[in-house]
């Protein structure tokens, strides 16, 4: 027995819908939440790359405003420059290495070694206002604790009776640099690492421990793997920290040590060594040095963001 179709059903829906006026996707509504990082970018492109351009548009200018070749040529030609990167690098690796470490053992003492509580917020607010300490305030501390007529060396001189420069020892020196840096090098590594080291989970341990591994077994082939990348990163930050620092090896070292920063400023405002086209030369050269310590910090940061989400 046949069923017969009424009307509305051959002309079902699907017609329906076809006759239908297509939707239109929704606008969206206007924002105005993209005017709160006007200020950054205005702030990043008036003080960050304005002054770069700056400084590549000058390198190629000589002392009569011609453009010229030599600047660049003189970075590595000249023996006082060449002396003065190699200075500069030597620092901020001796620094960053022994930052590292010493730092890393502090963040772990505060971390999983078990201190107390109040110990951790004490040393983290210490690493903190320490790791922007720096500057000629930083110079005249260690200038006036450790320095011919420092507290220290009077101590030492008047109540245990040692005189400590009667060996030749001084503190503007290359070690005396360094250990002026190791005061802000250290605490950046403990603010670094604290986290890293927190995201440490207990089950990684107990997993090694169920499986029949020690200590050094967790540390050699978990923690230390999964700490790499954060490890290298927090290094390259420390060099890339002390590379560019330049108040407190002038205000503490003068012309007793020729840092890049030092010969820079030399060129640029100096009467005797007056040559602006040099200094931004020099100043080209830091930027590409610090363009491939950040390049390699930021890859070791997204390596390390993998175990701590």
């Amino acid at each position: 027995m046949a069923v017969e179709r009424s009307p509305r059903a051959e002309t079902g829906p699907r017609q329906e819908m076809g006759d239908a006026p297509s939707a239109r996707p929704p606008r969206r509504p206007v924002t105005w939440t993209w005017l709160g990082v006007v200020p950054f970018f205005t702030f990043a492109f008036l003080f960050l790359f304005l002054p770069s351009a700056s400084i590549f548009v000058r390198s190629f200018e000589s002392l009569d405003h011609t453009f010229t070749f030599q600047n660049i040529l003189d970075l590595f030609q000249k023996s006082d420059i060449r002396n003065a990167y190699r200075l500069s690098l030597q620092v901020s690796a001796t620094t960053a290495v022994g930052g590292s470490i010493f730092g890393f053992l502090l963040a772990y003492a505060v971390t999983i070694g078990g201190l107390p509580k109040t110990v951790r917020s004490f040393m983290l607010t210490f690493s903190g206002v320490a790791s922007n300490f720096a500057g000629v305030p930083l110079a005249f501390a260690f200038v006036a604790t450790m320095g011919n007529a420092g507290l220290v060396t009077r101590l030492l001189e008047d109540v245990a009776g040692i005189d400590i420069h009667a060996g030749g020892f001084t503190i503007y020196t290359f070690w005396g640099l360094s250990i002026v840096y190791m005061y802000f090098q250290f605490p950046l590594m403990v603010l670094v690492m604290a986290p890293a080291l927190d995201g440490l989970r207990r089950e990684w341990r107990e997993a090694c421990e169920n499986l029949g591994g020690s200590t050094w077994h967790y540390w050699r082939y978990v923690a230390l793997p999964i700490l790499a990348p954060s490890l290298l990163g927090t290094a390259i930050l420390l060099f890339g920290n002390a590379f560019g620092a330049y108040a407190t090896a002038y205000a503490f070292t003068g012309s007793f040590l020729n840092l890049v920063t030092i010969v820079i400023g030399a060129q640029i405002q100096g009467d005797v060594l007056y040559n602006p086209g040099l200094g931004n030369a020099m100043a080209l050269g830091m930027i590409v040095i610090m363009s491939m310590v950040m390049s390699i910090y930021v890859w070791s940061q997204r390596r390390a963001a993998r175990w701590v989400r």
